[in-house]
């Protein structure tokens, strides 16, 4: 016989609770046999958070037990809930894994094969296309994130907001091979001085700092892989400038 839960949520004709559903599902997954509520109307919500003396829903109940809320409910499984200030690689993992298929199924169409020459230079302009994006959905957040270690930006502010527009010219620039001279030049500028201050704060000053590659805000530590950001567009405009 299933483990019985009694859960209360928020189902309304213009809002339905997310954490309701992120509730509903763990308690599922857990093997429980689920007792759905509907708090239907606003009313009806703030007489059940008054009945129990609570401020929020969804609320679940096992065993007769109220267990509380959807984080609540994880501690109550054991589920480990990561620290708003901790670090995690995943928005770089999912940029760079998805850049690279990209850039298999663009080498696909244009060659008739998945990998070629222009595959890794298609990669690294999709990569970056995809994080001057980042960076630009919150120039401001991303230029403040930005000021904490880029050596140049500390000299001239502006280019803390300059910066995002010339990784996307680069990027563009690369995906159509035009201006090569000048996207080359640009890529080489702006990704010397990137990793030249990646490498000063990291590993002569070494600073524990969050990456501002992905945008403002990240949680991406900053170290290896924005290295690794940086030297991909120095190794691009090398290949520019020497091979093409």
């Amino acid at each position: 016989m299933k483990k019985q839960a009694v859960i209360y949520r928020m189902v309304m004709e213009k809002h339905i609770c997310p954490y309701g559903l992120k509730s509903l599902d763990l308690l599922k997954r857990q093997g429980f046999k689920v007792e759905d509520n509907w708090l239907t109307t606003r009313d009806e919500t703030d007489n059940f958070k008054a009945e129990y003396g609570i401020r929020t829903t969804p609320q679940t109940f096992i065993d007769g037990k109220r267990i509380g809320g959807y984080d609540d409910l994880k501690k109550h499984f054991g589920k480990s809930e990561k620290a708003d200030d901790s670090t995690s690689y995943a928005p770089v993992i999912a940029i760079f894994a998805v850049t690279f298929l990209m850039a298999l199924g663009a080498s696909h169409l244009l060659t008739g094969d998945l990998f070629t020459g222009r595959t890794i230079e298609l990669f690294v302009a999709f990569s970056m296309c995809v994080l001057a994006i980042q960076k630009l959905q919150d120039l401001e957040a991303f230029s403040l994130q930005f000021l904490g270690y880029d050596l140049l930006a500390q000299r001239y502010v502006p280019y803390s907001k300059i910066y995002p527009f010339a990784e996307a010219f680069v990027g563009i620039g690369m995906v159509a091979m035009i201006a090569t001279p000048l996207v080359a030049l640009v890529a080489l500028v702006i990704g010397s001085i990137g990793a030249a201050s990646v490498y000063r704060a990291v590993y002569v000053q070494k600073r524990e700092l969050k990456c501002a590659c992905v945008g403002g805000n990240s949680k991406v530590p900053l170290g290896f892989v924005s290295l690794t950001e940086n030297l991909m567009m120095v190794g691009m405009a090398l290949w520019m400038l020497l091979l093409r």
